[in-house]
């Protein structure tokens, strides 16, 4: 039988009140608490390597920030985060390098059924819950994400991407464009990068 963290990350309805994904939670809160309030400092630094899954070298996180877990959350190399950004972070979020995130961006890799009737489910208890699914987002190398952003779990950004701002992204966007709007579309193409 699946753990409900393995079903969290299959994309499988999950129960995120389960006791191990809730002191995955605690600890996430806890080490933001430190990136969050702390000025540049060791401390900070060993927070930011003990929340993310990955950190490349040189991340830059300008204000305040927001995840869940933290340890679905991998990032590249040179990597600028703004402040008020939400990672929404109930399964795996990449960032390649070079990566821009504007201020309040959201990537929401969770998501709950049409079906209204499909959204609370009962423990063996009796107790309910709210059942979330999950898919993950995957940003690529040389993306510059525009302020107030919205990335939709299972959307794929391809490589040399500007999103615009404003813009929600619900679906895949191909290398070497500039998208914006709502849905987001492909405004222009970009030349391939050398």
């Amino acid at each position: 039988m699946m753990t409900e963290h393995e079903k969290l990350l299959a994309g499988e309805p999950y129960d995120y009140r389960d006791p191990a994904l809730q002191t995955m939670i605690v600890r996430g809160k806890d080490l933001l608490a430190v990136i969050n309030q702390q000025p540049a400092s060791e401390r900070r630094a060993a927070a930011l390597q003990a929340f993310f899954g990955k950190v490349g070298q040189r991340l830059v996180i300008n204000g305040v920030f927001s995840a869940v877990y933290g340890s679905h959350i991998s990032v590249g190399d040179d990597v600028f985060i703004n402040g008020n950004c939400t990672f929404q972070d109930s399964n795996r979020i990449t960032l390649g390098d070079r990566v821009i995130i504007a201020p309040d961006v959201k990537l929401y890799c969770g998501g709950h059924s049409l079906d209204a009737t499909q959204r609370f489910g009962v423990r063996p208890d009796g107790s309910r819950y709210l059942v979330t699914t999950t898919k993950p987002i995957t940003i690529g190398n040389d993306v510059w994400i525009g302020g107030n952003v919205t990335v939709i779990g299972g959307v794929h950004i391809g490589n040399n991407v500007v999103v615009g701002a404003g813009a929600v992204v619900p679906k895949d966007v191909p290398d070497n464009t500039v998208v914006g709007g709502v849905p987001a579309r492909v405004i222009k193409s970009l030349p391939p990068l050398a």
